[in-house]
């Protein structure tokens, strides 16, 4: 791995005080490089979506080392881009506007954001959609305004929790390849949280398999499948293979609890 874009070390997370602590992390060590797509997987309450949202400044933790290009993460900012389950649009405003309102944050002109918002618009093939609000929208559309959004800004990492967890199984693949061509073409840092093995192989170069008791980073496997990929590559036996080793990392770190 080349230096570390993204880079912790020995991170621990509790809640709760005295007798009703519960430590959620222990001693968490992960390294992401620049340009590196990482997918998070691991029972529910393994703390993924905790380590992520840590990540995007959203939540403190207890002790440890946790930096971006090193400097020090203590808040949200506008270096990286977080795009949840929910698609967190904003309902009185169109898809143009709800990019643009991202955009205004981030201390751009009225004209740059309107360029701006309907370039990112056009990246995720939404172009003809700029002024159609979210009701109007279905569950990929809004999944694709929000990706956009998070892009607009350019920030250094893309952080992505369960992102196309609410979308039917088509959907969920049309979303996957859009994903992959935008990553593709304009590379950036992206960790990934999701549940489906299928989709955490199909998506990046290195799988990390959290453990439970309390969460903490159990395995990590590289996905040597050549890219680009395309639908055929969920056929191949490497592909097969990968998945059934990250399947049984889990089912081994789900039966093997840490000391606190």
């Amino acid at each position: 791995m080349t230096e570390a874009k993204l880079r912790i070390r020995g991170l621990d997370k509790s809640f709760g005080v005295g007798a009703d602590r519960n430590l959620a992390l222990s001693g968490i060590d992960l390294d992401l490089a620049d340009n590196e797509f990482v997918s998070v997987v691991g029972i529910s309450g393994c703390g993924k979506s905790t380590l992520l949202s840590i990540i995007a400044g959203l939540q403190d933790f207890d002790h440890g080392e946790l930096t971006l290009d090193g400097v020090p993460v203590v808040k949200p900012g506008l270096d990286r881009g977080v795009v949840f389950q929910s698609y967190t649009l904003l309902p009185w405003l169109n898809a143009r506007q709800n990019i643009e309102f991202a955009l205004r944050a981030a201390g751009y002109s009225a004209a740059d954001r309107r360029r701006i918002a309907l370039e990112h618009l056009d990246l995720v093939k939404l172009e003809s959609a700029a002024e159609r609000f979210p009701a109007e929208l279905s569950g990929g559309m809004k999944q694709r305004v929000a990706i956009a959004r998070a892009l607009s800004y350019r920030p250094k990492m893309l952080l992505m929790d369960e992102p196309f967890g609410a979308l039917d199984a088509l959907t969920r693949f049309q979303m996957q390849e859009l994903l992959t061509q935008i990553w593709e073409e304009h590379r950036l840092t992206v960790l990934f949280v999701t549940h489906d093995v299928e989709e955490a192989v199909y998506l990046s170069d290195r799988v990390v398999v959290m453990g439970i008791g309390p969460g903490h980073i159990a395995q990590s496997f590289d996905i040597d499948i050549p890219r680009p990929r395309q639908e055929a590559t969920k056929d191949t036996p490497r592909f097969g293979e990968l998945q059934r080793q990250v399947h049984r990392a889990i089912r081994a770190a789900s039966s093997q609890r840490q000391p606190a």
